[in-house]
Protein backbone atom coordinates (compact mmCIF):
# COMPACT_ATOMS: atom_id res chain seq x y z
CA UNK A 1 0.00 0.00 0.00
CA UNK A 2 1.21 3.35 -0.99
CA UNK A 3 1.95 6.37 2.08
CA UNK A 4 -0.93 8.16 0.42
CA UNK A 5 -3.18 5.38 1.57
CA UNK A 6 -4.13 7.16 5.36
CA UNK A 7 -5.22 10.50 3.14
CA UNK A 8 -6.84 8.27 -0.23
CA UNK A 9 -9.04 6.01 2.12
CA UNK A 10 -11.82 6.33 4.81
CA UNK A 11 -9.55 3.79 7.21
CA UNK A 12 -5.85 2.98 7.71
CA UNK A 13 -3.74 0.60 5.69
CA UNK A 14 -4.02 -1.92 7.60
CA UNK A 15 -7.31 -2.01 8.30
CA UNK A 16 -8.20 -1.67 4.08
CA UNK A 17 -5.75 -4.76 3.71
CA UNK A 18 -7.62 -7.01 6.40
CA UNK A 19 -11.16 -6.36 5.03
CA UNK A 20 -9.37 -6.79 1.36
CA UNK A 21 -8.01 -9.97 2.51
CA UNK A 22 -11.25 -11.20 3.85
CA UNK A 23 -12.70 -10.63 0.13
CA UNK A 24 -15.00 -7.43 1.08
CA UNK A 25 -16.60 -6.11 -2.33
CA UNK A 26 -16.70 -2.76 -1.04
CA UNK A 27 -13.24 -2.41 0.08
CA UNK A 28 -11.87 -4.20 -3.46
CA UNK A 29 -13.71 -1.68 -5.51
CA UNK A 30 -11.78 1.00 -3.79
CA UNK A 31 -8.53 0.38 -4.79
CA UNK A 32 -6.19 1.72 -7.39
CA UNK A 33 -4.87 -0.83 -9.95
CA UNK A 34 -1.54 -0.74 -7.86
CA UNK A 35 -2.78 -1.36 -4.48
CA UNK A 36 -5.58 -4.12 -5.97
CA UNK A 37 -1.82 -5.59 -7.19
CA UNK A 38 -0.04 -5.81 -4.27
CA UNK A 39 -3.41 -6.85 -2.00
CA UNK A 40 -3.71 -9.86 -4.84
CA UNK A 41 0.24 -10.80 -3.87
CA UNK A 42 -0.54 -10.44 0.11
CA UNK A 43 -3.19 -12.87 -0.61
CA UNK A 44 -1.29 -15.37 -2.55
CA UNK A 45 1.35 -15.25 0.19
CA UNK A 46 -0.84 -15.51 2.88
CA UNK A 47 -2.47 -18.85 1.28
CA UNK A 48 0.29 -20.34 0.94
CA UNK A 49 1.57 -19.67 4.41
CA UNK A 50 -2.05 -20.92 5.47
CA UNK A 51 -5.56 -22.09 4.26
CA UNK A 52 -7.12 -21.12 7.34
CA UNK A 53 -6.48 -17.30 7.53
CA UNK A 54 -9.96 -16.14 7.32
CA UNK A 55 -9.66 -18.05 10.90
CA UNK A 56 -6.85 -16.57 11.92
CA UNK A 57 -8.34 -13.02 11.00
CA UNK A 58 -11.50 -13.75 12.76
CA UNK A 59 -9.54 -15.30 15.47
CA UNK A 60 -7.53 -11.84 16.43
CA UNK A 61 -10.56 -9.86 16.03
CA UNK A 62 -12.03 -11.76 18.41
CA UNK A 63 -9.34 -11.53 20.55
CA UNK A 64 -9.07 -8.10 20.25
CA UNK A 65 -12.67 -7.13 21.30
CA UNK A 66 -11.81 -9.28 24.43
CA UNK A 67 -9.37 -6.95 25.51
CA UNK A 68 -11.24 -3.87 24.98
CA UNK A 69 -14.23 -5.17 26.92
CA UNK A 70 -12.34 -6.72 29.48
CA UNK A 71 -13.63 -5.01 32.73
CA UNK A 72 -16.31 -3.34 31.13
CA UNK A 73 -18.56 -6.08 30.92
CA UNK A 74 -20.08 -7.77 33.12
CA UNK A 75 -21.79 -11.76 33.30
CA UNK A 76 -25.50 -11.53 32.76
CA UNK A 77 -26.36 -14.90 34.62
CA UNK A 78 -30.14 -14.77 34.61
CA UNK A 79 -31.73 -16.88 32.04
CA UNK A 80 -28.47 -18.20 31.39
CA UNK A 81 -28.09 -21.90 30.10
CA UNK A 82 -24.53 -21.74 29.46
CA UNK A 83 -23.20 -24.04 32.52
CA UNK A 84 -24.98 -26.86 31.21
CA UNK A 85 -23.28 -28.16 28.72
CA UNK A 86 -25.44 -31.06 28.13
CA UNK A 87 -27.81 -28.83 26.52
CA UNK A 88 -25.33 -27.54 24.38
CA UNK A 89 -23.76 -31.14 23.26
CA UNK A 90 -27.81 -31.94 22.90
CA UNK A 91 -28.39 -29.22 20.27
CA UNK A 92 -25.34 -29.46 18.13
CA UNK A 93 -24.60 -33.10 18.19
CA UNK A 94 -26.25 -34.53 14.67
CA UNK A 95 -28.39 -37.60 16.16
CA UNK A 96 -29.95 -35.64 18.85
CA UNK A 97 -29.69 -31.78 17.22
CA UNK A 98 -31.87 -33.02 14.29
CA UNK A 99 -34.52 -34.83 16.47
CA UNK A 100 -34.91 -31.42 18.08
CA UNK A 101 -35.05 -30.07 14.72
CA UNK A 102 -37.84 -31.93 14.10
CA UNK A 103 -40.10 -31.45 17.30
CA UNK A 104 -39.03 -27.19 16.69
CA UNK A 105 -40.71 -27.40 13.16
CA UNK A 106 -43.20 -29.73 13.95
CA UNK A 107 -44.19 -27.45 17.33
CA UNK A 108 -43.44 -24.27 15.62
CA UNK A 109 -44.10 -24.21 12.56
CA UNK A 110 -46.59 -26.81 12.10
CA UNK A 111 -48.55 -26.59 14.72
CA UNK A 112 -48.19 -22.73 16.11
CA UNK A 113 -48.10 -21.36 12.97
CA UNK A 114 -50.18 -23.98 10.53
CA UNK A 115 -52.70 -25.08 12.88
CA UNK A 116 -53.14 -21.95 15.70
CA UNK A 117 -51.78 -18.73 13.09
CA UNK A 118 -53.46 -20.17 9.83
CA UNK A 119 -56.12 -22.09 11.51
CA UNK A 120 -57.89 -20.80 14.67
CA UNK A 121 -56.87 -17.15 13.93
CA UNK A 122 -57.45 -16.70 10.31
CA UNK A 123 -60.98 -19.17 10.62
CA UNK A 124 -61.96 -16.35 13.23
CA UNK A 125 -60.62 -13.30 11.47
CA UNK A 126 -61.86 -14.20 8.10
CA UNK A 127 -64.92 -16.05 8.64
CA UNK A 128 -66.11 -13.89 11.05
CA UNK A 129 -64.85 -10.57 11.55
CA UNK A 130 -64.35 -9.95 7.82
CA UNK A 131 -66.67 -12.10 5.82
CA UNK A 132 -69.81 -11.62 8.22
CA UNK A 133 -69.41 -8.17 9.69
CA UNK A 134 -66.62 -6.08 7.60
CA UNK A 135 -66.98 -6.85 4.11
CA UNK A 136 -70.82 -6.53 3.79
CA UNK A 137 -70.96 -3.50 5.60
CA UNK A 138 -68.07 -1.83 3.60
CA UNK A 139 -70.44 -2.93 0.73
CA UNK A 140 -73.63 -1.81 1.83
CA UNK A 141 -72.16 1.77 2.76
CA UNK A 142 -69.77 1.80 -0.63
CA UNK A 143 -73.08 0.95 -2.74
CA UNK A 144 -74.82 3.61 -0.91
CA UNK A 145 -72.50 6.48 -1.33
CA UNK A 146 -70.87 5.71 -4.64
CA UNK A 147 -72.73 6.05 -7.91
CA UNK A 148 -70.36 5.06 -10.29
CA UNK A 149 -69.63 1.42 -10.65
CA UNK A 150 -65.86 1.01 -11.40
CA UNK A 151 -65.19 3.01 -8.29
CA UNK A 152 -67.07 1.12 -6.33
CA UNK A 153 -65.16 -2.37 -7.74
CA UNK A 154 -62.05 -0.46 -6.68
CA UNK A 155 -62.89 0.18 -3.26
CA UNK A 156 -65.45 -2.91 -2.56
CA UNK A 157 -66.79 -5.91 -3.56
CA UNK A 158 -64.59 -8.87 -4.62
CA UNK A 159 -61.46 -7.66 -5.83
CA UNK A 160 -61.25 -4.09 -3.72
CA UNK A 161 -58.97 -2.61 -1.89
CA UNK A 162 -60.54 -2.71 1.08
CA UNK A 163 -62.70 -6.06 1.01
CA UNK A 164 -59.90 -8.37 -0.29
CA UNK A 165 -56.45 -6.09 -0.15
CA UNK A 166 -57.07 -5.40 3.34
CA UNK A 167 -58.66 -8.49 4.30
CA UNK A 168 -56.06 -10.72 2.66
CA UNK A 169 -53.80 -8.23 4.65
CA UNK A 170 -55.16 -8.41 8.18
CA UNK A 171 -57.62 -11.61 8.15
CA UNK A 172 -54.86 -14.23 6.06
CA UNK A 173 -51.54 -12.72 6.32
CA UNK A 174 -51.51 -10.85 9.40
CA UNK A 175 -52.00 -13.69 11.92
CA UNK A 176 -49.96 -16.03 10.13
CA UNK A 177 -46.90 -13.91 9.35
CA UNK A 178 -46.83 -12.82 13.69
CA UNK A 179 -46.87 -16.43 14.62
CA UNK A 180 -44.08 -17.10 12.42
CA UNK A 181 -41.66 -13.64 13.87
CA UNK A 182 -43.14 -14.63 17.62
CA UNK A 183 -41.46 -18.13 17.03
CA UNK A 184 -38.54 -17.09 15.29
CA UNK A 185 -37.89 -14.02 18.15
CA UNK A 186 -37.90 -16.84 20.87
CA UNK A 187 -35.54 -19.02 19.02
CA UNK A 188 -33.50 -16.38 17.70
CA UNK A 189 -33.25 -14.98 21.34
CA UNK A 190 -32.37 -18.48 23.34
CA UNK A 191 -29.24 -18.62 20.88
CA UNK A 192 -30.77 -21.67 19.23
CA UNK A 193 -30.50 -20.35 15.68
CA UNK A 194 -26.65 -20.09 15.74
CA UNK A 195 -26.34 -23.80 17.02
CA UNK A 196 -28.53 -24.90 14.21
CA UNK A 197 -26.36 -23.22 11.70
CA UNK A 198 -22.97 -25.00 12.97
CA UNK A 199 -25.29 -28.51 12.90
CA UNK A 200 -26.22 -27.70 9.26
CA UNK A 201 -23.09 -26.90 8.04
CA UNK A 202 -21.83 -29.84 6.75
CA UNK A 203 -25.13 -30.87 5.46
CA UNK A 204 -25.10 -27.28 3.30
CA UNK A 205 -21.46 -27.95 1.84
CA UNK A 206 -23.00 -30.17 -0.54
CA UNK A 207 -25.42 -27.60 -1.78
CA UNK A 208 -22.88 -24.55 -2.13
CA UNK A 209 -23.86 -23.12 1.36
CA UNK A 210 -22.03 -22.54 4.83
CA UNK A 211 -24.01 -22.36 7.85
CA UNK A 212 -24.46 -19.18 7.72
CA UNK A 213 -26.87 -19.65 4.97
CA UNK A 214 -29.88 -21.22 7.57
CA UNK A 215 -30.68 -17.38 8.92
CA UNK A 216 -31.66 -16.25 5.70
CA UNK A 217 -32.65 -19.44 4.18
CA UNK A 218 -34.83 -19.39 8.23
CA UNK A 219 -35.89 -15.83 7.40
CA UNK A 220 -37.22 -16.78 3.95
CA UNK A 221 -40.18 -18.77 6.05
CA UNK A 222 -40.74 -15.44 7.12
CA UNK A 223 -40.82 -13.08 4.57
CA UNK A 224 -38.37 -14.03 1.05
CA UNK A 225 -37.77 -10.19 0.82
CA UNK A 226 -36.41 -9.57 3.92
CA UNK A 227 -34.43 -13.03 3.16
CA UNK A 228 -33.00 -11.89 -0.10
CA UNK A 229 -31.46 -8.47 2.13
CA UNK A 230 -29.93 -10.48 4.81
CA UNK A 231 -28.42 -12.99 1.84
CA UNK A 232 -25.81 -9.97 2.56
CA UNK A 233 -24.27 -11.81 5.77
CA UNK A 234 -23.16 -14.72 3.41
CA UNK A 235 -19.37 -14.36 2.76
CA UNK A 236 -19.16 -15.00 -1.25
CA UNK A 237 -20.76 -13.73 -4.32
CA UNK A 238 -21.43 -17.51 -5.03
CA UNK A 239 -23.55 -18.41 -1.63
CA UNK A 240 -25.52 -14.89 -2.24
CA UNK A 241 -26.13 -16.57 -5.85
CA UNK A 242 -27.12 -19.77 -4.62
CA UNK A 243 -29.08 -18.35 -1.55
CA UNK A 244 -30.99 -15.82 -3.42
CA UNK A 245 -32.08 -19.09 -5.98
CA UNK A 246 -33.22 -21.26 -3.24
CA UNK A 247 -35.25 -18.61 -1.97
CA UNK A 248 -36.92 -17.64 -5.03
CA UNK A 249 -38.17 -20.96 -5.94
CA UNK A 250 -38.16 -23.05 -3.32
CA UNK A 251 -38.72 -21.17 0.17
CA UNK A 252 -42.42 -20.06 0.61
CA UNK A 253 -43.12 -17.00 3.37
CA UNK A 254 -45.16 -17.44 6.25
CA UNK A 255 -48.50 -16.40 5.12
CA UNK A 256 -47.90 -19.38 1.93
CA UNK A 257 -46.87 -22.11 4.49
CA UNK A 258 -48.86 -21.30 6.66
CA UNK A 259 -52.02 -21.35 3.79
CA UNK A 260 -50.79 -24.18 2.41
CA UNK A 261 -50.52 -26.06 5.73
CA UNK A 262 -53.94 -25.25 6.50
CA UNK A 263 -54.77 -26.30 3.34
CA UNK A 264 -53.62 -29.82 2.95
CA UNK A 265 -53.32 -30.18 7.04
CA UNK A 266 -56.96 -32.53 6.21
CA UNK A 267 -54.68 -35.03 4.80
CA UNK A 268 -50.94 -35.83 6.51
CA UNK A 269 -49.97 -38.12 3.05
CA UNK A 270 -51.14 -34.40 0.34
CA UNK A 271 -48.75 -32.28 3.11
CA UNK A 272 -45.88 -35.06 2.83
CA UNK A 273 -46.14 -34.97 -0.68
CA UNK A 274 -45.91 -31.06 -0.90
CA UNK A 275 -42.80 -30.91 1.44
CA UNK A 276 -41.18 -33.46 -0.41
CA UNK A 277 -41.54 -32.15 -3.75
CA UNK A 278 -40.57 -28.93 -2.70
CA UNK A 279 -37.75 -30.14 -0.69
CA UNK A 280 -36.17 -32.10 -3.21
CA UNK A 281 -36.04 -29.47 -5.88
CA UNK A 282 -34.42 -27.25 -3.48
CA UNK A 283 -31.78 -29.95 -3.03
CA UNK A 284 -31.78 -30.00 -7.00
CA UNK A 285 -31.55 -26.67 -7.47
CA UNK A 286 -28.65 -25.44 -5.34
CA UNK A 287 -26.48 -29.09 -6.31
CA UNK A 288 -26.51 -28.45 -9.36
CA UNK A 289 -25.54 -24.47 -8.88
CA UNK A 290 -23.03 -25.82 -6.33
CA UNK A 291 -21.49 -27.93 -9.46
CA UNK A 292 -21.98 -25.47 -12.40
CA UNK A 293 -20.50 -22.11 -10.80
CA UNK A 294 -17.04 -21.39 -10.68
CA UNK A 295 -15.40 -21.42 -6.95
CA UNK A 296 -15.27 -23.76 -4.28
CA UNK A 297 -17.19 -24.37 -0.81
CA UNK A 298 -17.52 -21.53 1.45
CA UNK A 299 -15.95 -20.98 4.60
CA UNK A 300 -18.02 -21.12 8.21
CA UNK A 301 -16.62 -18.82 10.98
CA UNK A 302 -19.47 -18.47 13.93
CA UNK A 303 -19.37 -17.57 17.25
CA UNK A 304 -21.87 -19.37 19.37
CA UNK A 305 -23.44 -17.03 21.91
CA UNK A 306 -24.83 -18.76 25.16
CA UNK A 307 -27.78 -20.48 25.99
CA UNK A 308 -30.37 -18.81 28.09
CA UNK A 309 -34.19 -18.50 28.40
CA UNK A 310 -35.66 -16.37 26.03
CA UNK A 311 -36.36 -12.39 27.70
CA UNK A 312 -39.49 -11.96 27.00
CA UNK A 313 -39.15 -8.36 26.60
CA UNK A 314 -36.65 -8.84 23.89
CA UNK A 315 -39.16 -11.37 22.36
CA UNK A 316 -41.99 -8.68 22.08
CA UNK A 317 -39.72 -6.21 21.12
CA UNK A 318 -38.57 -8.45 17.82
CA UNK A 319 -41.60 -9.28 17.37
CA UNK A 320 -43.56 -6.01 17.24
CA UNK A 321 -40.70 -4.68 15.16
CA UNK A 322 -40.65 -7.27 12.77
CA UNK A 323 -44.84 -6.96 12.42
CA UNK A 324 -44.47 -3.21 11.96
CA UNK A 325 -41.96 -3.62 9.50
CA UNK A 326 -44.99 -5.87 7.54
CA UNK A 327 -47.30 -2.89 7.96
CA UNK A 328 -45.34 -0.82 7.04
CA UNK A 329 -43.69 -2.17 3.84
CA UNK A 330 -45.60 -5.18 2.71
CA UNK A 331 -49.37 -4.22 3.44
CA UNK A 332 -49.20 -1.05 1.13
CA UNK A 333 -48.06 -3.41 -1.17
CA UNK A 334 -51.44 -5.79 -0.91
CA UNK A 335 -53.46 -2.22 -1.72
CA UNK A 336 -51.12 -2.16 -4.30
CA UNK A 337 -51.75 -5.38 -5.77
CA UNK A 338 -55.52 -4.75 -5.27
CA UNK A 339 -55.28 -1.44 -7.21
CA UNK A 340 -53.53 -3.06 -10.03
CA UNK A 341 -55.93 -6.31 -10.24
CA UNK A 342 -58.54 -3.37 -10.76
CA UNK A 343 -56.65 -1.91 -13.44
CA UNK A 344 -55.77 -5.38 -14.92
CA UNK A 345 -59.97 -6.04 -14.80
CA UNK A 346 -61.32 -2.60 -16.27
CA UNK A 347 -58.51 -2.93 -19.12
CA UNK A 348 -58.93 -6.08 -20.25
CA UNK A 349 -55.52 -7.04 -19.46
CA UNK A 350 -55.95 -9.47 -17.01
CA UNK A 351 -58.63 -11.17 -18.72
CA UNK A 352 -56.18 -11.98 -21.39
CA UNK A 353 -53.59 -13.09 -19.20
CA UNK A 354 -56.19 -15.25 -17.70
CA UNK A 355 -56.72 -16.67 -21.03
CA UNK A 356 -53.41 -17.05 -21.99
CA UNK A 357 -53.16 -19.43 -18.95
CA UNK A 358 -56.04 -21.81 -19.27
CA UNK A 359 -53.70 -24.59 -21.44
CA UNK A 360 -51.26 -24.48 -18.20
CA UNK A 361 -54.30 -25.04 -15.99
CA UNK A 362 -55.51 -27.84 -18.27
CA UNK A 363 -52.07 -29.33 -17.95
CA UNK A 364 -51.67 -29.32 -14.18
CA UNK A 365 -55.20 -30.61 -14.04
CA UNK A 366 -56.59 -27.73 -12.57
CA UNK A 367 -60.05 -25.30 -13.43
CA UNK A 368 -59.14 -22.04 -15.44
CA UNK A 369 -60.13 -20.08 -12.78
CA UNK A 370 -56.86 -20.93 -10.82
CA UNK A 371 -54.84 -19.20 -12.89
CA UNK A 372 -56.24 -16.00 -11.04
CA UNK A 373 -54.20 -17.38 -7.89
CA UNK A 374 -51.23 -17.52 -10.09
CA UNK A 375 -51.00 -14.28 -11.45
CA UNK A 376 -52.13 -12.62 -8.13
CA UNK A 377 -49.28 -14.50 -6.93
CA UNK A 378 -46.83 -12.48 -8.91
CA UNK A 379 -48.26 -9.61 -6.86
CA UNK A 380 -47.53 -11.51 -3.49
CA UNK A 381 -47.12 -15.36 -2.98
CA UNK A 382 -49.06 -14.90 0.16
CA UNK A 383 -51.85 -13.16 -1.82
CA UNK A 384 -52.04 -15.93 -4.33
CA UNK A 385 -51.81 -18.48 -1.19
CA UNK A 386 -55.05 -16.25 0.19
CA UNK A 387 -56.68 -16.56 -3.31
CA UNK A 388 -55.77 -20.57 -3.62
CA UNK A 389 -57.53 -20.57 0.22
CA UNK A 390 -60.51 -19.21 -0.81
CA UNK A 391 -61.03 -22.12 -4.02
CA UNK A 392 -60.10 -25.07 -1.71
CA UNK A 393 -63.99 -26.20 -1.91
CA UNK A 394 -63.82 -25.93 -5.58
CA UNK A 395 -60.81 -28.32 -5.60
CA UNK A 396 -60.24 -31.65 -5.37
CA UNK A 397 -57.09 -32.74 -2.49
CA UNK A 398 -54.72 -34.24 -5.72
CA UNK A 399 -55.58 -30.57 -7.02
CA UNK A 400 -54.83 -28.93 -4.30
CA UNK A 401 -51.47 -30.79 -3.74
CA UNK A 402 -50.75 -30.13 -7.57
CA UNK A 403 -51.45 -26.02 -7.14
CA UNK A 404 -49.47 -26.09 -3.93
CA UNK A 405 -46.48 -27.35 -5.33
CA UNK A 406 -46.53 -25.15 -8.62
CA UNK A 407 -47.38 -21.88 -6.57
CA UNK A 408 -44.62 -22.56 -4.30
CA UNK A 409 -42.29 -22.89 -6.74
CA UNK A 410 -43.55 -20.27 -8.75
CA UNK A 411 -42.23 -16.87 -9.73
CA UNK A 412 -41.17 -14.81 -6.60
CA UNK A 413 -43.32 -11.98 -5.84
CA UNK A 414 -42.69 -8.68 -7.22
CA UNK A 415 -41.31 -6.97 -4.24
CA UNK A 416 -38.96 -10.24 -4.27
CA UNK A 417 -38.25 -9.35 -7.35
CA UNK A 418 -37.35 -6.01 -7.20
CA UNK A 419 -35.49 -6.89 -4.21
CA UNK A 420 -33.35 -9.65 -6.34
CA UNK A 421 -32.80 -6.43 -8.53
CA UNK A 422 -31.54 -4.10 -6.17
CA UNK A 423 -29.29 -6.72 -4.80
CA UNK A 424 -27.49 -9.05 -7.67
CA UNK A 425 -28.61 -6.98 -10.93
CA UNK A 426 -31.16 -7.07 -13.41
CA UNK A 427 -29.61 -9.65 -15.72
CA UNK A 428 -29.92 -11.98 -12.82
CA UNK A 429 -33.45 -11.84 -11.71
CA UNK A 430 -34.29 -11.88 -15.27
CA UNK A 431 -32.56 -15.01 -15.05
CA UNK A 432 -34.22 -16.59 -12.00
CA UNK A 433 -37.57 -16.03 -13.59
CA UNK A 434 -36.52 -17.85 -17.02
CA UNK A 435 -35.93 -21.03 -15.11
CA UNK A 436 -37.84 -20.72 -12.36
CA UNK A 437 -41.43 -20.13 -14.11
CA UNK A 438 -40.98 -23.21 -16.57
CA UNK A 439 -39.58 -25.34 -13.43
CA UNK A 440 -42.46 -24.48 -11.37
CA UNK A 441 -45.12 -25.65 -14.25
CA UNK A 442 -42.70 -28.39 -15.34
CA UNK A 443 -42.59 -30.11 -11.82
CA UNK A 444 -46.83 -29.77 -11.60
CA UNK A 445 -47.40 -31.24 -14.62
CA UNK A 446 -45.27 -34.15 -13.54
CA UNK A 447 -46.85 -34.16 -10.27
CA UNK A 448 -50.40 -34.22 -11.96
CA UNK A 449 -49.31 -36.98 -14.00
CA UNK A 450 -48.17 -39.37 -11.20
CA UNK A 451 -50.67 -38.43 -8.89
CA UNK A 452 -53.66 -39.66 -11.29
CA UNK A 453 -51.54 -42.91 -12.38
CA UNK A 454 -51.45 -43.77 -9.03
CA UNK A 455 -54.58 -42.13 -7.45
CA UNK A 456 -52.60 -41.51 -4.12
CA UNK A 457 -54.41 -38.65 -3.21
Amino acid sequence: MTSSTRTSYPFSSKTIALLALEGDTEVLSWLRPWDARTIRLLSNEVREASHDYLLLIAEAYRQASARVLDGLRQPVTEGNLVNHQWLHTFTTNPVTGLALLALVLYLFLYRFVGTFGAGTLVDFLDGKVFADLFNPFVNHVVDSLIPYRCIRELVAHDFGILTLGLRYAVAVVFPIVTTFFLSFALLEDSGYLPRLAYLLDRTLKPLGLSGKAVIPLTIGFGCGTMAVLVTRTLDTSRERMIATVILSAAIPCSAQLGVIMALLAQRPLALLVWALVVIGIALITSTLLNHLLPGGPPSFILELPPLRWPVLSNVIRKTTTRVSWYFMEIMPLFLLASVLIWVGRETGVLDRLLAWMILPMEKLGLPPQVAQVFIYGFFRRDYGAAGLYDMQDQLSMGQLTVAAVTLTLFLPCMAQFIMIIKERGMLFAVAVVACVFPLAFSVGMLLNRLLVLTGLL
